[in-house]
């Protein structure tokens, strides 16, 4: 599994779109296997998932996205989990693979006024 997670200053961001860095991690069974921090392209619609998925990112944890990005990503064929701590990446994917990674609300769900 691949995982995408938007960060800033080494813990996850809200704002998964406005994210300067990305922690991408491989994980085979239970261990981290490779850990790179890579700067997305300039966001505009449609080029974050393109460029996750060229990267062959399985799964993204994010704290908030719009409806649409979350489609768009479903379309690739990624998985989104939002409503993720802002914690530090490698804390986020153990509590997914352990099963014990607590979600609350969608930090960017645009219905009923924004963010």
């Amino acid at each position: 599994m691949r995982f995408a997670i938007p960060v800033a200053k080494g813990i996850l961001t809200m704002h998964f779109g406005h994210a300067k860095e990305f922690v991408i991690m491989d994980v085979d069974g239970n261990k981290v296997k490779n850990k790179k921090v890579l700067t997305p392209p300039l966001h505009a619609p449609g080029v974050l998932p393109k460029w996750l998925k060229e990267l062959g990112v399985n799964i993204i944890i994010a704290g908030g996205m719009g409806a649409s990005a979350v489609q768009l990503f479903g379309e690739c064929g990624i998985k989104v989990i939002t409503g993720a701590p802002t914690i530090e990446p490698e804390k986020l994917i153990q509590h997914y693979l352990d099963n014990t990674l607590l979600t609350t609300f969608n930090a960017c769900d645009h219905k009923g006024g924004g963010h």
